[in-house]
């Protein structure tokens, strides 16, 4: 699904130049979950962001299927993240005067889908984690481990092809923490969704068909 061929990425520029990644080579199969582990500020949260189209190598190559993202114009990028990709990320990323509902439907209204089709849709993800009886809750009201919920149906929204989660228990108490990595791996096996995980949580990495370890920039054994 996803295929990458000596990828480095430098930020900044001559002497102040940083090079986060150094020659990553890296394949990942439809419906695998991997876990990318690796000290603060190894490249591995750069990688993801790589990975899911959101920033763009400095040199090499990303392709999802036989598709180069280099290739593809912003519009098309953003149709490839809004379509085919959730995203779940430490700070939830919530709308705090939005409703739980009107939060897990964001993708779908930037989509143009109509409010009918968003609300029933809506309603399934919600359901699919738990939180339907919040539906018409604010953000504000629910628990960290509710706003975790709550950002896992809004990337289930358009049915992904893949997940993308930045230490999606790194806000989470440890019982909390245990209960969404169960969510998110169930979604994973029922919906044979691709699943990449940036985490310093070694037991969630265990769960994982595959950890990629990440230092100084290189995937390392």
């Amino acid at each position: 699904m996803i295929t990458v061929t000596k990828v480095h990425k430098t930020y900044g520029k001559k002497e102040t130049a940083y090079e986060a990644l150094r020659g990553v080579d890296l394949a990942i199969k439809d419906g695998e979950s991997i876990a990318i582990i690796g000290k603060s500020g190894s490249g591995k949260s750069t990688l993801m962001h790589l990975l899911a189209g959101l920033d763009h190598p400095t040199t090499g190559t990303i392709q999802w299927d036989d598709t180069s993202l280099a290739e593809m114009g912003e519009n098309k990028l953003a149709g490839l993240r809004n379509r085919h990709i959730g995203f779940v990320f430490q700070q939830f990323f919530l709308q705090p005067t939005l409703t739980v509902l009107e939060n897990t439907v964001l993708p779908l209204k930037i989509g143009g889908v109509s409010p009918s089709a968003r609300k029933a849709r809506g309603r399934a993800a919600l359901e699919a984690v738990g939180l339907l009886d919040k539906a018409n809750n604010r953000a504000t009201d629910l628990s960290g481990g509710q706003r975790q919920r709550v950002a896992i149906a809004r990337a289930l929204i358009n049915n992904p092809a893949a997940i993308f989660a930045d230490e999606p228990t790194g806000n989470l108490d440890t019982e909390t923490g245990q209960q969404i990595t169960e969510l998110l791996f169930r979604l994973h096996k029922d919906r044979n969704i691709t699943l990449v995980i940036v985490t310093h949580d070694s037991e969630l990495a265990r769960r994982c068909d595959r950890v990629i370890h990440i230092q100084d920039g290189k995937v390392v054994k």
